[in-house]
């Protein structure tokens, strides 16, 4: 046979007791003679499949990945046993009927996978030498891989459903299910839904469409506007629809004959085309049919798979069609309640009721049992121009059999309604001399009617001008109401005119008042009494706010106006602002200072003041020397005190910071240059040091945040010639934080009961913060490294640890146990921990036996103080004696209170 090597199995055939043997790779499998035509299958799909080496490999677990539907017989893979006795394999477990392993490891496929059947098979493969397990058992997990080989198809072959003229565009009213048996979790079950066509189609319109993921059919924009019912009677609530009343019905539109109705043309014919109607089934006579489409892979393949089916649909008429929106005049005599509108259910016996949609305290609306809207009062558009009814189609149960409809009630408007001036009096002013047609302002006025309709359409017109002049003075646009001049005014002719404007609608008017003040035009210009007002002096400790000197000024133009009130500004020698000028406008002004004199900055000023109207001056009219005034202020030097640099002394060091450092230098002067220096007071700690020439802070001695984390020291510079000229400024301190303290046990002993071990609760502590302190790490710290057998260490939080007993001591013994505590940053140190465990009594304390007690102070140890006090004094021995006595005494006391414990 030819040698496949790579991409291929070296095959070869032999007889061997009564049959032929297939090798892989050197391996021989017997074959049957059926064997023999799957021969050709196999040579074919090994020559097509990957390269054979990487379906290759050890003896352990795997798994695999096989399609479903390959030709027979497939190779899987083959294992690779390093055992040189194995001779066979061994299969069991899951799909044995369908899988199959060769004698040189090959795992085949003698029948083809299907999905659908099952997803995936576990196999135990035990490596033989003979009939002995020499290796294994590994277990191989197949999972089998869906390929798309089964078509989409709908549940139903054909499908019936029914939609209502007017069915809003894209609500679903029926939908189509179709399955696919492949795998869901693959694009092969990924199915979509299309519509094939629609019959009929006359204008190639499409009136339904199909949700493609969803299957729902819903009617397209031009469906909701195209579709129609066929025609029929309409029926009231609790209407009798029998043959007796459709004949009713016909007598109502045609006149009475004496044909028999059975021998009657037409009414046979509408009788006919009723019954019809009323019995119309879809499958028979459907108003349309659409064929649909279901396709895998999303539709988007050339490969997809589809199935088809049909839906007949019925067009139903709909009766429930909104009437709105209904226009109904304001005020409108009549006889309540009116007829504005009707509804008509779809379903002939509803129950129809009426809400308002905005909930308003008046609502003038009522429903009959026949859907007709009835209005109950007059409507007024100035108190409300629309209302929304929501009308409601419901069963004997309350269950809507429609959606509700929302009905639009427009008031129309009627000229009801007079203009009104939006103020009793309008006021305006106008300068005088202003050029012909100048605006004076506008007049405003409303009218409740409905805006931009005639009725609300205003016009104005000047009934009355007093005082009357030889000509008209001003002049009103008809429609706007704007008020322009028609001639020079002169203050000096008339001060005020009253013009009474008379505002039209088509119907109504009204009169408004309008005052017009001639005010006067800042014709003259303000005058100082006097242009120099002379050399002040000011020492230069004089407060803010005192005054230099008032000045004052006239102007002509008339008092009661903008054009007379006077400012002043100081116009030059002040570039500080150190002085200002407070004024009430009426020509009298305050010089005042406004910010601290300063010799050494500028010991004279000379100001130049300028007096001047908020009003403009009249055109062609400039200010000039009259309106300017000067003023010179000399200021005489004061001793003064030195002055700080900074108003704020704040310093932050670190609490290891070594003696001698500088931690600040304070920085003040004198303003008349005299030598100055420093001291400081308020330093309780005795921490801190000043250089009284340079002012520099120094740390004098270790500092410590634990014992003080902020403080605040005094420092005063004086002048060194005369102290009591002096500053102070306070200097704020903050120690930072250094890790330079460890954690500490808060108690060294304890001790636990034999009988009923509990563990301790230890509990340590660091003076230093964050990050320096908690929370904290607790450890034994062995010899060798070795742990304990008798105890266990176990954090509970930041600052506890659980300490507990293991094993019980066979007597009572003190442990000594070395715990080291760790800060959060890493610092600590090892710390000795004294455990007694003992017999307890009943109140949970140790028990010491009366032997243990502590021994009394007797007379020999007395006598034996006494003797070695011999060489003193009489008076000293005497107090000596009485002290040990009662020393003694008090000692022996304590330990027989002890003894108890």
């Amino acid at each position: 046979m030819e040698n496949l090597t790579g991409n291929s199995a070296e095959v070869h055939r032999s007889k061997s007791e009564g049959s032929d043997s297939l090798n892989l790779s050197g391996k021989t499998v017997n074959m049957t003679p059926i064997m023999h035509l799957l021969l050709l299958p196999l040579l074919f799909s090994i020559a097509g499949a990957k390269d054979l080496e990487e379906k290759k490999g050890p003896f352990e677990n795997t798994v695999l990945n096989v399609p479903e539907g390959t030709p027979v017989p497939y190779p899987i893979y083959q294992f690779q046993v390093t055992h040189p006795g194995v001779s066979d394999f061994r299969l069991s477990g899951e799909g044995r009927e369908d899988i199959r392993i060769s004698n040189d490891g090959w795992l085949y496929l003698e029948k083809p996978l299907d999905w659908s059947r099952d997803d995936h098979y576990i196999i135990m493969v035990e490596a033989l030498a003979g009939d002995e397990v020499v290796d294994g058992p590994v277990y191989v997990t197949i999972n089998v891989l869906d390929i798309n080989n089964n078509a989409p198809y709908f549940n139903q072959s054909t499908y019936t459903a029914v939609v209502r003229e007017n069915n809003a565009a894209g609500i679903p009213f029926t939908r189509v299910f179709a399955l696919d048996q492949d795998d869901p979790q693959t694009p092969n079950a990924h199915l979509s839904y299309s519509l094939v066509s629609q019959i009929p189609n006359n204008h190639n319109i499409l009136l339904f469409q199909i949700d493609p993921n969803t299957g729902e059919i819903s009617t397209t924009e031009e469906g909701e506007r195209m579709l129609k019912a066929r025609q029929g009677i309409q029926y009231g609530r609790g209407e009798d629809r029998s043959i007796d009343a459709l004949r009713t019905k016909f007598n109502d539109y045609c006149p009475v004959q004496n044909i028999p109705y059975e021998e009657n043309p037409f009414f046979t014919c509408v009788e006919r085309a009723e019954i019809r109607r009323r019995n119309v089934d879809p499958l028979e006579d459907p108003d349309y049919t659409l064929s649909v489409r279901v396709q895998d892979l999303g539709g988007a393949s050339e490969t997809s798979l589809s199935g088809n089916a049909i839906v007949h649909i019925l067009v139903q008429q709909n009766l429930w069609v909104n009437p709105g929106p209904i226009t109904v005049k304001e005020h409108l005599k009549e006889t309540y309640p009116l007829v504005i509108a009707k509804v008509q259910s779809n379903e002939p016996n509803a129950i129809y009721k009426l809400v308002q949609k905005e909930r308003e305290l008046k609502f003038p609306f009522q429903i009959t049992e026949d859907g007709e809207i009835h209005l109950t009062d007059e409507l007024d558009r100035e108190d409300k121009d629309m209302y929304i009814l929501v009308v409601f189609a419901v069963d004997s149960n309350d269950k809507q059999l429609d959606p509700p409809m929302e009905i639009q009630v427009l008031v129309e408007d009627l000229n009801d309604n007079a203009p009104v001036c939006a103020n009793m009096e309008s006021v305006f002013e106008v300068q005088e001399d202003e050029p012909v047609g100048s605006l004076i302002g506008q007049l405003l006025a409303h009218d409740d009617d409905q805006a931009g309709t005639l009725n609300a359409q205003l016009t104005f017109t000047i009934v009355s001008q007093n005082p009357p002049t030889a000509s008209n003075s001003f002049s009103i646009d008809a429609a706007s109401g704007r008020i322009q001049t028609l001639r020079l005014l002169q203050r000096k002719d008339q001060q005020v005119f009253n013009l009474s404007v008379r505002v039209s609608d088509p119907v109504f008017n009204t009169e408004c008042k309008v005052v017009v003040k001639i005010i006067d035009v800042n014709n003259e210009m303000p005058l100082f009494e006097k242009n120099d007002y002379g050399t002040h002096s000011l020492a230069e400790d004089t407060p803010v706010g005192h005054t230099v000197l008032n000045i004052s000024a006239t102007d002509a133009d008339d008092p009661d106006s903008g054009s007379s009130f006077i400012e002043f500004h100081i116009t030059a020698g002040d570039d500080d602002n150190i002085f200002d000028v407070v004024t009430d406008g009426k020509g009298v002004g305050h010089l005042v200072i406004a910010k601290p004199l300063d010799f050494e900055s500028s010991p004279t000023y000379k100001l130049q003041i300028d007096a001047r109207n908020p009003e403009p001056l009249m055109k062609g009219l400039d200010y000039g020397s009259e309106s300017t005034a000067f003023v010179s202020v000399s200021v005489t030097d004061i001793d003064e005190a030195p002055e700080f640099s900074l108003d704020i002394l704040d310093v932050t060091v670190p609490e290891n910071t070594t003696k001698g450092s500088v931690l600040l230098t304070v920085e003040a002067k004198d303003p008349e240059g005299k030598e100055i220096s420093f001291k400081m007071d308020g330093d309780t700690q005795g921490w801190l040091e000043i250089d009284a020439a340079t002012g520099e802070i120094k740390a004098k001695n270790k500092l410590d945040r634990e014992t003080l984390e902020t403080f605040e020291v005094t420092v005063t510079a004086f002048e060194k010639e005369n102290p009591e000229k002096s500053s102070e400024r306070i200097v704020s301190v903050r120690l930072l934080d250094v890790n330079d303290n460890f954690p500490k046990l808060m108690e060294t002993q304890a001790f636990i009961c034999a009988k009923k071990p509990e563990p301790i609760i230890i509990k340590a502590q660091d003076t230093d913060s964050a990050p320096f302190s908690q929370p904290f790490t607790f450890s034994f710290i062995f010899a060798h490294g070795k742990k304990s057998p008798n105890w266990d260490l176990k954090s509970i939080d930041g600052t506890t640890a659980k300490l507990t007993l293991k094993k019980q001591p066979t007597e009572d013994k003190t442990f000594t146990l070395p715990i080291n505590i760790r800060d959060n940053a890493g610092m600590g140190i090892t710390q000795s921990f004294k455990v007694r465990v003992c017999n307890c009594t009943e109140l949970g304390y140790c028990y010491f036996a009366p032997e243990e007690r502590a021994f009394r102070l007797g007379m020999g140890p007395t006598i034996g103080i006494l003797a070695g006090i011999l060489g003193f004094c009489v008076i000293i021995f005497i107090i000596v004696i009485k002290r040990a006595n009662k020393g003694g005494k008090k000692t022996t006391e304590e330990q027989e209170r002890n003894a108890l414990m």
